[in-house]
């Protein structure tokens, strides 16, 4: 087994409001990620998924807050340390952040190359033009695009192109840690193939030693990543490798995700769709016991008052429900008679 090139332990970050109220918008969040492999994080709107996300880079702005918990890259922990050497030694060479809407990101005015400058001399002030330039030559060349990217302006470029040039640019210091946060949500089935492609490719040539791919989409992270991990209310409630989260989901939770998307996989093309009750709860006062009990069709009145701790079972899979695994097994056989 390889060892851990991301581990994060107990981790729980807040939103504060300008009334002071907390928002646990991650509470509690263990995952380990080993290098060479990658890992999908599901779940819907407002989970956690992407504040998770933010957290892990250690780099927190207003109203976000570090609570407690630790966050290791590559045996080093980054939690406690001074904003600025966050910034000059982690953020960019450890660990990279694609966020949502990338290529909204990029400054319509300025050539691509400006760009990767920027990066390059917050890390390197005295780098020349010419050694930027020949960087990321190189490392366009490397992920398959063309270098005369590089002089164009982010308007010159196609959705596909320019989403696979924001990625180009984020890891361009050769991150440790890449965190993907719905990287092909807004591009057409073709570039979304291209973008995906272009991940698969960095971690297969070991240039990216580890990542962590953000979505709604579980049948998406089936064909990207190693593992699933599910996350509702700012808690993890299932973490399977990636075939057993689509095929075979075990929380309830994790089962009515499934439930309640087409899926073209074999195997689930026939499945009926059956939306999830309910809407997610207010995080300035999530329920007692078991997050997803106001939801869940196998709620029983223990789920609202015990805590409800993680599940390990086989198969590398762990779970939080008080349902054992058996038992949820023969109510999910007995509904498909």
């Amino acid at each position: 087994m390889s060892r851990p090139i991301l581990e994060v332990r107990e981790l729980t970050t807040k939103y504060i409001t300008r009334f002071q109220e907390d928002i646990y918008a991650v509470d509690h969040v263990s995952l380990t990620v080993e290098e060479g492999k990658s890992l999908g994080i599901a779940g819907e709107s407002g989970c956690g998924k992407s504040t998770l996300a933010l957290s892990l880079m250690g780099y927190y702005f207003p109203p976000l807050h570090y609570s407690s918990g630790e966050i290791i890259i590559d045996g080093r922990n980054i939690t406690g340390m001074d904003p600025d050497d966050v910034r000059r030694s982690i953020l960019g060479k450890e660990v990279a952040y694609i966020p949502q809407a990338a290529m909204n990101a990029l400054n319509p005015t300025q050539k691509v190359i400006s760009f990767i400058e920027d990066v390059v001399r917050a890390h390197n002030p005295k780098a020349s033009k010419q050694e930027i330039y020949e960087l990321a030559r190189d490392r366009f060349e490397m992920l398959g695009l063309p270098a005369e990217v590089l002089q164009k302006h982010p308007v010159e470029l196609s959705g596909g192109m320019k989403q696979r040039t924001v990625i180009a640019v984020s890891v361009i210091l050769g991150p440790k840690v890449l965190i993907a946060d719905e990287p092909s949500s807004a591009l057409d089935v073709t570039s979304q193939k291209m973008v995906i492609k272009m991940l698969r490719d960095m971690m297969e040539s070991g240039f990216i030693k580890a990542m962590l791919f953000i979505t709604h989409e579980l049948p998406l992270l089936y064909n990207v990543t190693d593992d699933i991990m599910v996350m509702y209310a700012g808690q993890l409630v299932e973490r399977a490798p990636a075939e057993k989260a689509v095929f075979d989901p075990l929380h309830p939770y994790s089962k009515g995700l499934m439930g309640s998307i087409i899926v073209p996989e074999e195997g689930l093309r026939e499945h009926k769709l059956a939306a999830i009750p309910g809407t997610p709860p207010n995080l300035k006062n999530p329920p007692k016991g078991c997050r997803f009990a106001p939801r869940c069709r196998y709620v029983r009145p223990e789920c609202t008052t015990l805590s409800v701790p993680l599940r390990r079972v086989e198969d590398e899979r762990t779970y939080r429900c008080i349902i054992p695994e058996a038992e949820l097994r023969e109510i999910y056989a007995h509904e498909q008679q």
